[in-house]
């Protein structure tokens, strides 16, 4: 039997981080970013999103091996829109499909709520089924589409995005 656990992610952290994020800046058009980042790079990400947002960036562990991380960001920088956050989730390829990530966005998603965040954006890059059904599933409802707003790998990608309200 497995053993996972979550837990905050580090600096320690990047080097894992930034493989599992590789492989989806390199054959996916789940980020927008065509260049692969390194660990330091990385660090200073997580950084930012919990010293300078003071926002959860959590990862998840199976058997002391690091398979995926989730984390929260700010939207937009203006004061009217701190209540609400952008979030990401990204499992190592072999990882995914398995419900492991079920467990790590719920508990970004609890972290959220404890830090009187209103509203939780994910922007979902298109055609994505598996990650639209996984955000619905959480309950996450779409909300709108941005049509033809990134360029990668020779072709136009739209962005879904899906919202969820604490009430």
């Amino acid at each position: 039997m497995s053993l996972s656990k979550i837990r905050a992610a580090t600096t320690e952290d990047s080097p894992s981080i930034a493989t599992v994020y590789n492989h989806y800046i390199l054959h996916s058009h789940s980020t927008f970013e065509v260049d692969p980042i390194d660990s330091e790079e990385m660090g200073k990400r997580i950084e930012k999103v919990q010293q300078e947002y003071n926002l959860p960036w959590l990862v998840l562990e199976v058997d002391d091996q690091l398979i995926g991380y989730a984390y929260a960001t700010i939207w937009k920088p203006r004061q009217a829109y701190r209540n609400t956050v952008e979030v990401s989730i990204y499992l190592a390829t072999e990882s995914s499909g398995k419900g492991l990530g079920n467990e790590l966005y719920q508990t970004l998603i609890d972290e959220l709520k404890s830090k009187n965040i209103h509203a939780i954006l994910a922007g979902i890059s298109l055609p994505n089924d598996s990650s639209i059904k996984f955000h619905e599933r959480l309950g996450f409802q779409k909300v709108g589409q941005l049509r033809e707003v990134g360029l990668k790998f020779d072709r136009w990608i739209d962005v879904g995005y899906w919202e969820l309200i604490f009430s």
